[in-house]
């Protein structure tokens, strides 16, 4: 019973998600000028900021890796903490009954919080090794 209102619920959201998604691209009065030149002007910044990363590293291939590493960085934050409340449904709730879930939801967990600190620590050390390893 558990199972099935966990997974309607985050069925709910998604499409919730979606729906206001497809809401806001469908009218296009709701963005004014202002915040259309807004976005435009974020999504320059970030085009030009791959070029910031290659002036900075002095090489188009370490700004590229830096950049990408960059976004892995951003990027791996939300995606470990959801990984991390997939674990804990697995240990804590289904976990109860099943003591197989109970140790997958542990090692998910486990592997999660390792991909979180291997995500976040990788770009310092690329830095690093960039600029104090290469003479």
């Amino acid at each position: 019973m558990k199972k099935t209102i966990i997974i309607m619920i985050i069925i709910l959201i998604i499409m919730g998600i979606f729906g206001l998604s497809n809401t806001v691209q469908a009218d296009e009065g709701i963005i004014d000028e202002q915040t259309q030149s807004k976005i435009v002007e974020i999504k320059e910044n970030a085009a030009n900021s791959i070029e910031d990363y290659k002036a900075k590293y002095g090489s188009d291939v370490y700004g590229t890796v830096a950049y990408i590493l960059n976004i892995v960085r951003i990027y791996s934050i939300p995606i470990c903490f959801l990984g991390m409340a997939i674990g804990a449904i697995h240990q804590y709730m289904i976990g109860v009954r099943k003591l197989d879930t109970l140790e997958r939801g542990l090692a998910f967990i486990v592997t999660c919080v390792t991909i979180l600190i291997i995500c976040q620590i990788l770009p310092l050390a690329f830095a690093v090794f960039v600029k104090f390893g290469r003479g």
